[in-house]
């Protein structure tokens, strides 16, 4: 039913982001006619080889409407963007839950069969676990999913802490929880978004579920790189690994711990 659920979700998504890349045609359409004007305004004042009052007044209307219009034209693309990542994610929960089925499906196959070779027990059933390829599989294709984000000017980032849910493992304070980013920075838009070099951080050990200790190397040039890290390594002569890369989404801040 869930992934019933999806489908139509992703249906009635899709028809919206068409909707809106409609509009988006139809507001840049709009702002073509206002962009004809600005330049013949300029071409007319070289010609003249003056800049009189009146041209001054009509090029300052021109701007703002030109203003405007791109302002209406990028809100239109924001949400259009919202709704893409949206797909994005419904598609994601969609692939891992077929994922989690056909592993339980594959479980439920050597459960009957141990049992039919007499190996199983009712009392002791086996440990279900997930196979470390297919996990390293995932978490890979999670962080490849990660939206970009584009934010306005002077926008800044917003990080909601991760209430406790559940009791099933462990209890643990909210001060003590690192969220993962919700977003991907893009390096030449918001680089203040991003890790410099040689800031400690925690990371992703490559083929680990592991959080370590590292300094950055290289944080991404392009929206799609990774960021290249040194991990805290006692085994070489500097104390650190060669550089690996990391992806963005699981390279988190690092809080040094104070000194007693």
């Amino acid at each position: 039913m869930a992934l019933v659920s999806a489908d139509s979700r992703i249906a009635e998504l899709l028809g919206e982001l068409h909707q809106l890349i409609k509009q988006t045609q139809e507001e840049r359409s709009r702002s073509e006619h206002n962009l004809v004007n600005i330049q013949k305004t300029h071409e007319r004042m070289q010609t003249e080889n003056k800049i009189s009052p009146y041209y001054r007044t009509k090029l300052r209307g021109l701007y703002t409407t030109a203003k405007a219009d791109a302002e209406a034209e990028c809100n239109v693309l924001r949400r259009a963007l919202d709704k893409i990542a949206e797909i994005k994610s419904l598609l994601e929960e969609r692939r891992i839950a077929a994922k989690i089925a056909e592993i339980k499906s594959l479980l439920e196959e050597r459960r009957i069969a141990a049992k039919i070779a007499g190996i199983y027990s009712e009392a002791e059933p086996p440990r279900k676990t997930m196979r470390r390829g297919v996990l390293m599989t995932l978490l890979q294709q999670s962080a490849m999913t990660l939206p970009l984000w584009i934010g306005k000017p002077g926008e800044k980032y917003e990080v909601d802490d991760i209430d406790e849910e559940g009791k099933e493992r462990h209890t643990l304070s909210r001060r003590r929880i690192i969220p993962l980013p919700q977003w991907k920075t893009n390096p030449e838009t918001d680089p203040e978004a991003l890790f410099h070099k040689d800031q400690l951080v925690l990371a992703l050990y490559p083929q680990t579920t592991c959080f370590y200790r590292a300094l950055i190397h290289a944080p991404p040039q392009r929206p799609q790189d990774d960021y290249s890290v040194l991990f805290e390594d006692t085994s070489y002569a500097d104390g650190y690994s060669p550089p690996l890369n990391v992806a963005q989404r699981y390279v988190v801040a690092c809080k040094e711990t104070k000194k007693k």
